[in-house]
């Protein structure tokens, strides 16, 4: 049987405070807040079972953010990235591999980053411009895309992906696929790609405007399988969609990040599903296997650095999925 991969993880939201101010965003917030490192440490301590810390924040709050900066020095910190550094140690000394998804990064942060993370992200979104990122300059697609292959061009393992349903038209979603796909057949980093749909957020410029039907859910799974290498992933958040079985029978093989402790910080409203429901979700037709925030060709491959070399060996088996 085929086998749908999913990863133990634990959200850690260090901030709420961006630069972007993306039309359908709920997460972001105007009141200056940080996770002071005993709250990152709290939260870890309760993960029991997970292997992954995965770091999704607002992005380049201090620069965006004067009182922001000012309460980063406060703690200790001149730099978001030192901060960012010395929570990944953190993570990692409790035995957590991180994933840092923080937004557009440099070249060189992403070197500094590289030896504390397991892997690294950025939804590409969409590879066009579009009228809800109007006041977002970190959403511009050719930021977005110079940061991917920057990743690339580093041997970073790398999550990516496309959001549904904010304003594109269905030309656009295969166009920023096939821009994804050129990317990995370049430099061979992307190991998933996520299909996500969006969801209307109260409060919002778009709280009205309609999400994407499981028609073109569907067809955009289909169009990824398509349009990428076999070898790369294609995600679907299963606490975004009613049922995973009909997107696992169209293309997609990975359900993402599963937690017991934290809630989906970006979609609040929905809860993630226990393992067992997933596993009933297959029907089956399905094996449902944990891996790592590294998936298991870029495991075999050592894309990782010593840093982090102990942890890995201790959590993956022969085929670099997660030990059981």
């Amino acid at each position: 049987m085929e086998i749908v991969t999913y990863s133990k993880n634990v959200f850690i939201p260090l901030t709420r405070n961006c630069r972007n101010r993306c039309d359908y965003c709920g997460f972001r917030s105007e009141e200056i807040n940080i996770m002071s490192e005993e709250e990152v440490r709290s939260v870890l301590s309760a993960a029991k079972g997970a292997k992954e810390a995965l770091f999704t924040f607002g992005e380049r709050p201090d620069e965006a953010y004067p009182e922001f900066r000012k309460a980063l020095n406060e703690m200790g910190y001149k730099t978001m990235l030192e901060y960012i550094l010395e929570m990944n140690r953190v993570a990692l000394d409790m035995g957590f591999l991180p994933h840092t998804n923080a937004g557009i990064l440099s070249k060189e942060e992403m070197r500094k980053l590289k030896p504390y993370n397991a892997s690294m992200g950025l939804m590409l979104e969409q590879a066009v411009e579009l009228e809800c990122h109007a006041n977002s300059p970190g959403k511009r697609p050719e930021v977005r895309i110079k940061m991917i292959r920057d990743a690339g061009k580093l041997q970073i393992p790398f999550t990516t992906g496309i959001l549904i349903g904010i304003g594109e038209k269905r030309e656009d979603r295969l166009y920023s696929l096939e821009v994804i796909a050129d990317l990995h057949e370049n430099y061979g980093h992307i190991q998933e790609v996520i299909i996500q749909n969006f969801k209307p957020k109260k409060g919002t410029p778009m709280e009205n405007h309609p999400p994407p039907t499981a028609e073109e859910m569907l067809d955009a799974v289909k169009a990824a399988r398509e349009i990428l290498p076999e070898e790369v992933a294609v995600q679907i958040p299963p606490n975004l969609v009613d049922d995973i079985y009909p997107f696992i029978k169209a293309g997609a093989n990975d359900v993402g990040g599963i937690s017991s402790v934290t809630h989906d910080y970006i979609n609040p409203e929905s809860p993630w599903p226990e393992i067992e429901r997933l596993e009933k979700a297959l029907r089956g037709e399905f094996i449902l296997k944990e891996r790592l925030p590294i998936y298991p060709k870029f495991v075999k491959l050592k894309w990782y650095a010593e840093t982090i070399e102990p942890l890995i060996e201790r959590y993956s088996d022969a085929d670099g999925y997660a030990r059981p």
